[in-house]
């Protein structure tokens, strides 16, 4: 249940964020492009959510916290490998496919700083 409520937790906030970039006009309109640029930011907040998602999955792990935020993040590197695959010949992502490739990447290095970082709580508390 850990893992489901964090890759929730991490999806809503991701989805939340690209939305309203998109409404105040950060981003282009969905069907156009994002540049370079603009991937970057989506990086950045991607991966401080992932980290978050990771420390929360971690956090509601009845034990092993690590191992709980891991398997968060292979749930995420599997999604973005997906995700990279199926928009590797999109005429909107063809251009960036440094930012698919980043989003795998980072999946399980997020997922072990968030996890241990719990980890490191719970041992300052005991």
């Amino acid at each position: 249940m850990a893992v489901v409520v964090g890759v929730a937790v991490g999806i809503a906030i991701t989805i939340g964020t690209d939305v309203v970039l998109h409404a105040i006009h950060v981003y282009p309109p969905w069907d156009q492009p994002v540049p370079d640029r603009l991937l970057l930011l989506a990086t950045a907040y991607r991966a401080i959510y992932g980290i978050a998602a990771s420390y929360i999955i971690a956090y509601l792990a009845p034990y092993k916290p690590i191992a709980h935020a891991m398997v968060g993040g292979g749930l995420g590197l599997v999604a973005s490998v997906v995700g990279a695959v199926a928009t590797w010949n999109s005429p909107i992502a063809n251009q960036s496919h440094w930012y698919a490739i980043a989003l795998a990447v980072l999946a399980l290095p997020q997922a072990w700083l968030g996890g241990w970082l719990r980890s490191r709580q719970l041992n300052a508390a005991s």
